[in-house]
């Protein structure tokens, strides 16, 4: 788990800005920024790993990702979970939600938070404007089934 302290924000924001503007996941990219696990993380390790960004596997960022919600077809691809695997079965198709980020245990809460706080409504802006699409009929699809579930 990251460090419960914030870090300043000014420090990375701009390589922050640039890995959150990439067309690819950016969980694993911003478990790097981190701080990486605490002595206080709840596994019970045997090795001192204070400091190690490593992902876990846990699949969080697999779970959440609405693309791959849309083409479930893709997760058959491979049966890891961990933010690699996300990276190669969305790949450049990722929506740059954030959302794999806002749920990784990995990632320190400075960067959520900036997200969050700042990036939000750009993501936000950004798939409403492909609602409606004709070459997203997918999103359509899926905001309709959000809204009015069977």
């Amino acid at each position: 788990m990251p460090l419960y302290r914030q870090r300043d924000v000014a420090e990375i924001e701009a390589i922050l800005n640039e890995i959150l503007n990439t067309a690819s996941p950016p969980v694993g990219r911003c478990r790097l920024l981190s701080s990486g696990i605490n002595p206080a993380h709840a596994l019970d390790i045997a090795e001192d790993i204070s400091g190690h960004q490593e992902c876990l596997g846990c699949g969080n960022c697999i779970d959440i990702c609405p693309f791959l919600f849309r083409e479930p077809s893709r997760r058959e691809k491979t049966e890891q979970r961990s933010s690699m695997a996300l990276e190669s079965v969305v790949g450049e198709d990722c929506d740059r939600c954030a959302a794999c980020v806002l749920v990784c245990p990995q990632v320190d809460t400075t960067i959520k938070n900036y997200i969050v706080n700042r990036r939000m409504v750009e993501v936000m802006s950004r798939l409403e404007q492909r609602i409606g699409d004709e070459s997203e009929p997918d999103l359509d699809l899926f905001l309709e089934e959000a809204i009015n579930p069977a």
